[in-house]
This record gives structure tokens, C-alpha cells and sequence, in this order.
């Protein structure tokens, strides 16, 4: 399942991300790593995922979304 899938309110883990590299690394630097826990706070249908991170909220574009996979 990708990340831009999940229901607001549920969690999610981290498989895999395939992303450009400078923005999967910048990802890993704020602590979204494979096998970390997502809360998905808010989805809308075409606009941003607002998601929480190891107690942080980051608004992340549906771009990088589609393509991280979760659990």
C-alpha cells in the first residue's frame, strides 16, 4: 500500500521509499526511516498528507507520498 492510500487516523509503517535522493535523505534526517511508525492526522483527496512523526506533524505533498510504501 503507498502512503498517499492510508485513512486519516490510522498508523502505518514504514517499508520503503523511492524517492530522488536528496529528498529521501532529507526524510531520513527529519525521522521518517524504514520501519518507523506514521499517524496519518489528516488526508485530502488531492492536496496535502498531514502525517506525525515521532511526535512531530509534517505536511507532505501527495508527489512524495505516492511514492513511499507502508505497511
Amino acid at each position: 500500500m503507498l502512503l498517499s492510500e492510508g485513512t486519516t487516523g490510522s498508523c502505518v509503517e514504514i517499508q520503503d521509499m523511492m524517492l530522488p535522493a536528496h529528498i529521501e535523505k532529507r526524510l531520513e534526517a527529519l525521522g521518517m526511516t524504514p520501519g518507523s511508525t506514521v499517524t496519518i492526522l489528516n488526508s485530502k483527496n488531492h492536496g496535502v498528507l498531514i502525517v506525525k512523526i515521532r511526535g512531530t506533524r509534517f505536511a507532505l505533498g501527495r508527489n512524495i507520498t505516492q511514492n513511499i510504501t507502508v505497511r
